[in-house]
């Protein structure tokens, strides 16, 4: 019983060095597999939200040149005080611009902490020129 055990455990050393090799190298492949799908995700997500962005600030430009087009027959004083809010929009508005197009890809941690920053200041962007049109309707 001993030799039979023996024998066995001599025939299984014999091919486990091969084997785990063999498995090494399957999991190494699927973590590489992985890995590179991981970084085609990140990187589809980073163009995706560089498009709606792109898209969002297109919008936000449209809005202005919409404003500015309404605001020509309000009173001279009225109408400084839109002129001057009108810019510091288009400003930060052309600074998010700017932000986005200067952000490097570097690494998802990093992506998500830009994006969720992004958003927030896209938000805020949003709604600053949601409340200049809100307080222009008659």
């Amino acid at each position: 019983v001993t030799s039979v055990f023996i024998t066995g455990a001599v025939f299984t050393s014999c091919s486990s060095p091969e084997k785990k090799v063999e498995n090494a190298e399957t999991g190494v492949l699927e973590a590489n597999q992985d890995l590179d799908q991981a970084n085609a995700e990140y990187l589809a997500d980073v163009e995706t939200y560089r498009k709606e962005t792109a898209e969002k600030i297109a919008a936000n430009n449209q809005s202005i040149a919409e404003f500015n087009a309404r605001i020509e027959n309000e009173k001279k004083e009225a109408k400084a005080d839109y002129k001057k809010k009108i810019a510091e929009l288009e400003q930060k508005n052309t600074d998010m611009q700017k932000r986005m197009d200067d952000y490097k890809v570097d690494g998802k941690d990093k992506w998500e902490t830009f994006k969720a920053e992004f958003s927030h200041d896209m938000d805020q962007l949003g709604d600053a020129f949601k409340g200049l049109t809100v307080k222009n309707v008659k």
